[in-house]
């Protein structure tokens, strides 16, 4: 068997909680050695975010570090200490990549910045992780993704004018720039195979979330108009692509094009409503159609969906969907064993699957806080 894709690559991570976790999670099980860099005594904040499995090691007994640390070590550095400062140094010489999640000028400050890393080590790919990026009259500022989100014009476009917006449940843009970042890190990684040279990459919450709008933005630098938020197309204001009330719970039906309608459409024996698709939620073919959902339970859709190709699923609860086949056959839920925990610890796996070089989600579990010292020795 092959060995992983970025096996040999090794990333420092400087970053905590999720958008540079994720980053380094990705490049971790890729192969990556990803040794993370973390304050002594508390470490990461994730370490200490609940529920936490009863555990010898209380430091890596939160369920939210493990899902995303694993295939990571830990070393704990005192920064602001001159002899802590210079093993870090040390470690920067050897490596590949440095993922930090600062504000700006915060590493410059102690002595670790970007330019002071890359005297020692010019193939250095230098990764800053930010919420507003590095430059703008934002980039100071404090932030989680309820503002970046808010900040980039994508929170107005959700809910109704008569309700506040609606929060996701995912964290757009913390993952979308966690992301963003993986691929600007492979790309300045290319680049320096080419001429020897790392460099510093720039990544911007914020602005890794605008850009997934990008054919919104599109429309809206044109000479169009923004309408209201409850009439957008993909914010419930069409009737093909909405959630619908069941008769005993509800269903997302996504059938934008025209094929898929008519596939409904035949289904349900309402030929009628073929050139309907794109009616206005509110609308009497709104009505129509929530009344057409409303008739038969979750299961009868389930089958329904399973008979016609239209772009149909029962919004199906997150516990339920990690433990259903189409999860299972994508690998996407894992067993580690995770010491100082009895239980077996069941985490996420990984989205990735290459036909030749393995992706393993499961090479080391979590690190205790300081378990590792680095690749020095």
């Amino acid at each position: 068997m092959s060995a992983p894709p970025l096996d040999g690559l090794r990333v420092l991570d400087l970053t905590r909680l999720l958008p540079g976790a994720l980053c380094t999670l990705t490049l971790a099980d890729l192969g990556a050695d990803v040794l993370k860099v973390e304050m002594p005594g508390d470490g990461d904040y994730a370490r200490a975010r609940e529920p936490h499995y009863e555990s010898a090691e209380p430091t890596s007994s939160s369920a939210s570090f493990i899902a995303l640390n694993r295939n990571k070590r830990s070393l704990a550095l005192d920064l602001k200490d001159g002899a802590q400062r210079e093993r870090f140094l040390e470690l920067a010489a050897t490596a590949d990549v440095v993922v930090e999640s600062f504000r700006p000028g915060v590493l410059d400050r102690l002595g670790v910045g970007y330019e002071t890393l890359r005297e020692r080590n010019s193939r250095l790919v230098y990764c800053a992780l930010t919420g507003w990026g590095q430059s703008g009259p934002l980039a100071m500022r404090a932030g989680h993704d309820v503002n970046y989100l808010a900040s980039v014009g994508l929170l107005s476009l959700t809910g109704s004018a008569e309700e506040a917006p609606c929060l996701p449940p995912v964290q757009v843009a913390d993952t979308s720039g966690a992301l963003v970042a993986v691929t600007a890190i492979l790309a300045a990684l290319q680049a320096r195979g080419e001429d020897g040279e790392g460099q510093l990459v720039d990544v911007s919450l914020a602005h890794s979330a605008l850009y997934l709008y990008g054919m919104g933005v599109g429309q809206a630098l044109g000479p169009w108009p923004v309408g209201p938020r409850e009439e957008a197309l993909f914010s419930g204001g069409v009737v093909c692509y909405q959630a619908y009330r069941s008769s005993d719970g509800w269903v997302a039906l996504g059938a934008l094009e025209q094929r898929f309608w008519s596939a409904w459409c035949a289904g349900v024996g309402r030929e009628d409503l073929v050139e309907s698709r794109y009616e206005p939620a509110g609308s009497a073919t709104h009505e129509e159609v929530s009344r057409i959902f409303a008739a038969r339970s979750c299961a009868e859709w389930e089958q329904f969906a399973a008979d016609h190709d239209c772009c149909l699923n029962v919004v199906t609860g997150l516990v339920p969907a990690l433990g259903s086949e189409q999860v299972a056959a994508r690998g996407m839920v894992v067993e580690v064993e995770q010491p100082g925990i009895e239980e077996t610890v069941k985490t996420l796996g990984s989205p990735l699957i290459f036909s030749r070089t393995p992706v393993v989600p499961t090479r080391r579990p979590a690190p205790a806080l300081d378990e590792n010292d680095g690749w020095l020795g």
